[in-house]
């Protein structure tokens, strides 16, 4: 089973509801280290997002591919999202983008970690960071790699988005012991520690929602295919999205 514009469009919308439900506490998260703009930010990128999907979607641009999807999310959030959000997933999304269309648009496990893959590299180059800065890479770069073992053992695509989704929420939570080293939150130096990192969370929140939605299109093309039964089983570990503690 292959993954297409259908999946990445839900994945959008849902990272859109996310954001507006976690929209005040990732504004917690933000004042303890940052701006505390972050929260209003992805829910505005995101929700801008969906607004362009939806205006060309009545047009002959419509996204009919994983990449469109992906590019059309990716300039929304570097037009609307403010800080260093906007460019460091724009940037990871083109990314992905890019590796969705070099596989033609066919999206298959293996496809899933590859794009996961180019995310997380994009953002690391764009952010300048590494795993440990206490940034999003912290989520995205442990997730691809988590996709990339789910993959090589088998994993159909659903259960390589869960594979990820379990990793990210590691990686957000692992921010919290971590000291910042880029961004407004190492300006605190040893303060930053205990807190956990914003970018990160709503990167997981991101993640998790590919996962969900994944999950959908498997169930509503076949609900009794291995496959969504198996990554039905992957997601019941996962918290909702109100609790990725």
């Amino acid at each position: 089973m292959e993954l297409d514009s259908t999946w990445a469009q839900d994945w959008v919308r849902r990272s859109a509801q996310a954001m507006t439900q976690q929209r005040n506490e990732l504004i917690d998260l933000d004042r303890a280290i940052g701006d505390g703009d972050h929260g209003e930010n992805l829910d505005r990128g995101f929700a801008a997002a969906v607004a362009q999907l939806d205006a060309v979607a009545e047009t002959d641009d419509a996204p009919h591919t994983v990449a469109d999807v992906l590019r059309i999310t990716a300039a929304a959030l570097m037009r609307h999202v403010g800080g260093a959000a906007g460019p460091l997933l724009g940037t990871g999304l083109l990314r992905a983008a890019r590796e969705a269309e070099a596989q033609n648009d066919v999206i298959d496990s293996h496809g899933i970690a590859r794009i996961l893959d180019a995310a997380a590299q994009g953002i690391s180059a764009r952010g300048r960071a590494v795993v440990g800065d206490k940034t999003m890479v912290d989520v995205w770069v442990p997730a691809a790699q988590a996709a990339h073992r789910a993959a090589d053992e088998g994993g159909c695509p659903g259960q390589v988005l869960a594979a990820a989704a379990q990793a990210a929420r590691s990686g957000a939570k692992d921010t919290e012991a971590m000291v910042a080293k880029r961004g407004r939150a190492s300006f605190l130096g040893e303060d930053s520690r205990d807190h956990r990192d914003p970018g990160a969370q709503s990167s997981a929140l991101m993640l998790l929602c590919a996962a969900q939605a994944a999950a959908a299109m498997h169930a509503a093309q076949d609900h009794e295919a291995p496959c969504a039964a198996l990554t039905h089983e992957a997601l019941s570990s996962l918290p909702d999205l109100g609790d990725l503690s």
